[in-house]
């Protein structure tokens, strides 16, 4: 059995050994190491894996250099793109609005323009940018509908726009959308008399434009004899 040998050369030492391998390993160099694996002073030690050529060192810091400026510089473009066209708009969710007949309405991106309840979904692009027309809103309706544009009738299938309730029209087919218990409509507005109407159309008023008409569309023919017309 080979037993290594120490040297002491100048500050460092070295250990000359042999291994039981090939020849090939005969006669090396080994430093000599501290308690903690250290290489004691003066000495060097073999490097752990394969080591990299001063060529190829020097590509890979011109690559890394490369990309780390490429990457500022795209940064610089995007925050320079941001600075003049200023950052994308806010697309808010769908908001209430009062229109100018004082119906509930649906609030367009502009923040200025009002639609109508019935006019949101009718196939018709009324907001400046067709927002009461997206398919988000639109596409299974009245559930994909924001729970204020939407009104329910007497019979729960049956369903109409906010802005229909109160009108004077039966727009339920059953009068629920003006009268009580469902509703909670005023007697008449301003503009219609009030009797048993005798066309489905209407509820309880009449326009006062249909009274002294001489047709019949009171019940007790008041629109005929007692209203005062429009």
């Amino acid at each position: 059995m080979l037993r290594a040998r120490r040297l002491d050369l100048g500050a460092g030492s070295w250990e000359l050994g042999a291994r039981a391998g090939g020849a090939g390993d005969m006669n090396k160099v080994f430093p000599q190491v501290d308690g903690n694996g250290n290489a004691a002073a003066g000495t060097e030690a073999l490097p752990a894996g394969e080591d990299c050529s001063p060529l190829c060192c020097s590509h890979r810091g011109a690559f890394l250099s490369a990309f780390l400026l490429l990457l500022l510089a795209t940064l610089a473009a995007l925050i320079a793109l941001v600075a003049i066209l200023g950052p994308p708009p806010r697309t808010p969710g769908a908001q209430a609005c009062v229109t100018l007949m004082n119906r509930t309405g649906f609030l367009c991106h502009d923040r200025r323009s009002c639609v109508p309840a019935s006019r949101v979904c009718d196939g018709v692009r009324t907001c400046a940018h067709g927002e009461d027309e997206e398919e988000a809103l639109c596409r299974d309706v009245p559930q994909s509908l924001p729970s204020f544009l939407v009104e329910r009738c007497g019979d729960p299938a049956s369903w109409i726009y906010s802005d229909q309730k109160c009108d004077g029209i039966n727009n339920c087919g059953d009068c629920s959308d003006e009268l009580s218990p469902v509703s909670t409509c005023p007697l008449c507005s301003p503009g219609w008399w009030r009797c048993p109407s005798t066309v489905f159309r209407y509820c309880s008023c009449i326009p006062r434009s249909l009274c002294q008409d001489h047709v019949q569309h009171c019940s007790d023919w008041s629109d005929e004899y007692s209203c005062p017309g429009p």
